[in-house]
């Protein structure tokens, strides 16, 4: 599994991707958060907080990481060289969870520059230090778990087709869906079961400063089930 994330890794930084990615997600933030003029700009909202950030991330990332996925197994199917790598003496479960990491972790360290915003926002409270500790922890806590679950959900999304952009569409959609489409259903059909099974749900619980053990096997329940659908298409191909 190891040497299956270093490869990952090692191509999202020897080629502009990687680069792209951590450049694109921090441009948007910073664009949408501190310059545009709107509800998500912190300085027009005129509260010491990052609701605006946790607010937003979630949208840019229903994007980003499909992106960043889509070549996961779509790309080594165009090339041919999964079969290839399925001959290799290493579990299929190895290779999903490879790659799986590899686009995780990307993605966290897009992420980390962002911790810049709560010295910011700290420091921009009246008085200094006037931010709700407990709930920014908790939001970057829901984020984590979400970036866990749109990963697995584009890493499956690649191996349903060799085109690229077909599994960036893919991946989008399913993203949405499971985060705002089913808020969207319980509401139309006032379900509060339809609405639990959305992400949205679980993350706004988790930006509130409450870390829920519902919501934390949630997004793992979410996270695993597709890695197992991945797993299982994977094992398809290599018959």
């Amino acid at each position: 599994m190891l040497a299956i994330l270093k490869k990952e890794i090692n191509s999202f930084f020897a080629s502009p991707i990687g680069y792209l990615v951590i450049a694109i997600f921090l441009v948007l933030n910073g664009l949408f958060l501190w310059l545009f003029k709107g509800e998500f700009n912190i300085l027009d909202y005129g509260f010491s907080d990052l609701s605006s950030f946790f607010l937003l991330a979630p949208w840019i990332l229903i994007f980003l990481i499909p992106a960043v996925t889509m070549r996961s197994f779509s790309d080594e199917k165009k090339q041919g060289t999964l079969e290839l790598l399925l001959t290799k003496p290493i579990s299929h479960l190895n290779i999903v969870l490879g790659k799986y990491f590899g686009a995780f972790i990307l993605i966290l360290i897009a992420l980390l520059p962002t911790l810049i915003y709560v010295y910011t926002v700290y420091q921009l409270g009246n008085p200094v230090g006037n931010l709700d500790i407990g709930s920014t922890i908790g939001s970057y806590f829901g984020l984590l778990f979400l970036i866990a679950a749109y990963t697995a959900i584009g890493i499956f999304a690649s191996t349903l087709s060799d085109n690229q952009i077909v599994a960036f569409i893919i991946a989008v959609f399913i993203c949405f869906l499971f985060y705002i489409g089913f808020e969207g259903i319980s509401e139309f059909t006032s379900s509060n079961f339809i609405d639990q099974l959305g992400m949205s749900n679980h993350y706004k619980s988790m930006s509130r400063g409450i870390i829920d053990t519902r919501d934390i096997l949630y997004f793992l329940s979410i996270t695993i089930f597709f890695l197992i659908l991945t797993k299982l298409n994977i094992n398809k191909e290599a018959k």
